[in-house]
């Protein structure tokens, strides 16, 4: 009678998010983790989001204090291009910031997102669960590194969008798709991280999977584009997402297995 139950409530190939959603909120465990993870990630993005701005704002600050007059057609014409170069960098400077500043907190906190995915896996997996690498001082750090490879490639991500994000339509279009796709490599990072994979091998599991890539990070990449409130949301449905991807990972890799 068991086994009948089991095989009825399996879940599909792919794991909607509200299977993931019900399955976090079910376990107190995960629930109690999650929230510790959010209030170390939001503490730590916007620490890093006033030092930041701090910092851009302190070298610039003189130019954009020393307001050009506004006299003859000249001066109005400084005027108006001072202004436009004003609100440019205000808006770039911000978002720059939100981003770098939110890429050192998913580094340094890691650690704790690789141990909130594994106690997920193997909640979720049961007696299936294989273990890998063993949880020690070693393994943390290996994780911290990985988690600070993956925020480099961010900045890199970081510089091509705001690049692409000059070129007018098309450009748009390119920058989300980089966000969609970091925001998976991001996610990929935990449960692939307690398997000892190299940054490579992660990237080449995002080409291989390239649609359900895109569907783990259309989510966030979205949410991550919301002015202001991008800070809060983002480090709320963050171990949600990590719980939703690492659900997903495991379901392709174990089909991946049978397929082989």
């Amino acid at each position: 009678m068991q086994n009948n139950t089991k095989q009825i409530l399996a879940p599909p190939a792919w794991l909607p998010l509200s299977y993931s959603l019900a399955f976090l909120l079910r376990s107190k465990r995960l629930m109690a983790w999650s929230l510790i993870l959010i209030l170390i990630t939001f503490v730590f993005t916007w620490a890093g989001y006033a030092i930041t701005l701090d910092f851009v704002d302190g070298l610039t600050g003189s130019f954009f204090l020393a307001e050009p007059e506004a006299k003859g057609i000249w001066g109005w014409t400084k005027y108006l291009g001072w202004e436009v170069v004003h609100w440019c960098f205000l808006i770039i400077s911000r978002i720059v910031a939100f981003y770098l500043a939110f890429l050192l907190a998913y580094s340094l906190s890691a650690p704790g997102y690789v141990f909130l995915s594994t106690a997920a896996e193997k909640k979720h997996e049961g007696q299936e669960f294989e273990a890998d690498a063993a949880l020690n001082v070693k393994g943390l750090l290996i994780d911290l590194w990985e988690g600070l490879k993956i925020g480099m490639f961010g900045v890199v991500v970081t510089i091509a969008a705001l690049m692409a994000n000059f070129i007018p339509g098309v450009g748009q279009v390119v920058v989300f798709l980089l966000y969609s796709f970091y925001s998976a490599l991001m996610f990929v990072d935990y449960p692939s991280s307690r398997r000892r994979w190299s940054l490579k091998r992660k990237i080449s599991w995002l080409g291989n999977h390239k649609k359900q890539a895109f569907r783990l990070g259309i989510f966030p990449a979205f949410l991550s584009m919301i002015p202001v409130l991008n800070i809060f949301i983002i480090a709320l449905i963050f171990p949600l997402m990590t719980v939703h991807c690492t659900l997903n990972f495991v379901a392709i890799e174990k089909h991946n297995k049978r397929e082989s």
